[in-house]
């Protein structure tokens, strides 16, 4: 095959041989390919770790809540309402707020959520994510997340004791009613302040996982009239929650939904609860880019130092192609053309290596933690059993072509000073 005179010298000087500059031309190609590699797999594992954060959060949460800075007491009205908008598949009423759980002198402070399972199914699928026991809130029953029960050290058919926040005031009247008591009065009054103050024993009947730590460590689950009664609502709620068409569409669904709403009612989707956990995601994912897009220009200033050595090395050979009549443009794409194979091996390698990375990185991860023992993702602190992972092709597009066009630009500096080399000063001393 006949190449340009250009590319024909580019591929020469880059042969493989055993000097210096072949190894430093490696080295080139070596840095490229792991800054493509290292770019395209660290870009898909935060997208996939952002798909999967979203996901986990849609199939727990409702789509939209709508609730007030005080309580609902008109709900059913305003549960009519909603679901007449167009956009809502299903909505449930519910009870959400902190109380204090003991079980065997331990004690924690997590949020409990009033539900009634037969509404709620339509809207959240709960079943699906109970990993021990049953969905059963019939009676004075709890269902909690796995690792709430794994620090209360709790199993299916223990009782928790739920103290509620909203008994405090009762709590310090009971109290002031003690001090001033006496013989009978002190027992009666002793009676009412523990009537007060344990308030509910609740059956675990069972034990759910949804994969998310705070869903799994913060909340559990009880008959919405026990949540009434903890916090004395009689028949009000905290809220309603909303189960949409789509849930990327809930946005337009919650503007329909608010055109109704009198403040202090207010409605929020998925997204405006959970905003700054995916702006976190995004802003890592947006930084580690531009962190890791170093290695490549560091690459590229590899690329450069390696050209600049093949000028000042073939000054001899520039001097006599020059003198035998090529032109500036023929001398500038022989080092372009370097900068042009380097890149382009370089960009395809590391894209190889990248896919074949992604593909087997649970693997790959699994060798490290049982050979090395090194836990590279630790699943009690990011809460997936695996690497999550998702390929977007115009990232890798955006990755590969800006790898090829910066180490094809890095030759330009070398081809310019080897365009503008006198021939008559290159053969002075030959």
């Amino acid at each position: 095959m006949k190449l340009p005179f250009s590319f024909f010298l580019a591929l020469r000087y880059l042969k493989p041989k055993r000097t210096f500059l072949s190894i430093i031309t490696l080295i080139s190609v070596l840095g490229v390919t792991l800054g493509v590699t290292v770019l395209i797999l660290v870009i898909s594992v935060m997208t996939g770790f952002d798909r999967e954060l979203r996901q986990k959060v849609i199939d727990f949460d409702a789509h939209i809540l709508v609730t007030t800075e005080d309580i609902l007491h008109d709900w059913r009205a305003l549960k009519t309402k909603i679901d007449n908008v167009p956009g809502v598949v299903a909505t449930a009423p519910y009870v959400q707020g902190p109380v204090i759980v003991e079980f065997e002198k331990r004690r924690l402070a997590p949020m409990i959520r009033g539900v009634d399972i037969a509404e709620e199914e339509k809207v959240v699928p709960l079943r699906k994510f109970i990993k021990e026991g049953k969905l059963d809130l019939d009676g004075e029953s709890t269902v909690l997340g796995i690792e709430l029960a794994r620090q209360l050290r709790v199993h299916v058919g223990d009782k928790l004791t739920v103290y509620s926040p909203g008994n405090l005031g009762q709590i310090l009247d009971g109290i002031k009613k003690l001090e001033t008591a006496k013989g009978t009065d002190e027992k009666k009054a002793i009676d009412e302040l523990r009537d007060v103050i344990l308030p509910k024993d609740l059956t675990v009947t069972g034990i759910y996982e949804t994969g998310h730590y705070l869903h799994d460590s913060e909340f559990l689950l009880v008959p919405i009239y026990i949540g009434q009664e903890l916090y004395g609502l009689g028949d009000a709620l905290h809220g309603i929650t909303v189960k949409t068409d789509n849930p990327y569409g809930a946005e337009r669904v919650k503007t329909e939904i608010q055109n109704f709403l009198t403040p202090p009612q207010f409605a929020e989707t998925w997204i405006d609860m959970n905003r700054q956990y995916f702006e976190a995601v995004r802003l890592e994912r947006t930084v580690m880019f531009f962190l890791l897009f170093f290695i490549v220009v560091v690459a590229a200033f590899g690329i450069m130092s390696t050209l600049i050595t093949v000028t000042v090395q073939k000054r001899r050979e520039i001097g006599i192609v020059k003198a035998l009549g090529a032109n500036i443009s023929q001398i500038i794409w022989v080092f372009l053309g370097q900068g042009t194979v380097v890149g382009l091996f370089g960009t395809l390698t590391g894209l190889g290596l990248g896919m074949t990375l992604i593909r087997y990185r649970n693997e790959f991860s699994h060798w490290l933690a049982s050979t090395l023992h090194i836990e590279i993702f630790p699943r009690e602190v990011y809460q997936f059993s695996e690497i999550p992972a998702q390929i977007i092709p115009q990232d890798v597009w955006i990755i590969c072509i800006s790898a090829f066009l910066i180490c094809s630009l890095a030759a330009l500096i070398p081809a310019y000073f080897a365009a503008r080399l006198d021939p008559v000063k290159a053969l002075r001393y030959e």
